[in-house]
């Protein structure tokens, strides 16, 4: 699996007396890795909006997060997408699911699935290919998506890790 550890995440707060400091400054504290071995770090996750900006608990700290946020919620996560040459992705439609994504009944990558929200991604490193119904986009570092609930899956056919920042923030359904 990919290390997606090796983030630095830090997270501001307020002491007793308002003023600003680092609550947390290290490793995010949950990563994982779906079915098809991509690994991702949840970095901070709100259920409501506004988001409430007191306390001290670590919003990154959540088991079992589903891939889309709930309906006023937000998720933010990066996610390493490794190369499909040689890996099997026969349980990405299972891990999808179980994450709350919706997916198609016969889906043209394993991958595809949409979710009730508006994503921001950001490629960070490599390289990927962004599959829709009957299109695909290639994008490298520096590019950046605005994915609207549609269904979609993401494709590395390239030789190294690919890696995206997502930013999900709960919306309408899509028609």
């Amino acid at each position: 699996m990919p290390d997606p550890m090796n983030i630095r995440r830090v997270v501001t707060g307020h002491d007793s007396s308002g003023k600003a400091v680092v609550l947390y400054d290290g490793t995010p504290p949950v990563s994982m890795a779906s079915g098809a071995d991509n690994g991702f770090a949840i970095l901070w996750k709100s259920d409501t909006t506004p988001v409430d900006n007191s306390g001290s608990e670590d919003a990154g700290n959540a088991d079992n997060l589903p891939i889309p946020p709930v309906a006023n919620g937000n998720i933010c996560r990066i996610v390493e997408f490794i190369p499909v040459a040689g890996h099997d992705t026969s349980g990405e439609q299972d891990f999808l699911k179980s994450r709350g994504a919706t997916v198609p009944d016969d889906p043209r990558d394993p991958g595809m699935h949409k979710t009730d929200s508006v994503d921001y991604a950001f490629v960070l490193s490599g390289e990927i290919d962004m599959l829709l119904d009957d299109s695909e986009v290639h994008l490298t570092a520096g590019d950046v998506v605005i994915q609207r609930g549609t269904y979609h899956a993401w494709v590395n056919r390239g030789t190294e890790p690919c890696r995206i920042a997502f930013v999900l923030i709960g919306a309408d359904p899509a028609p």
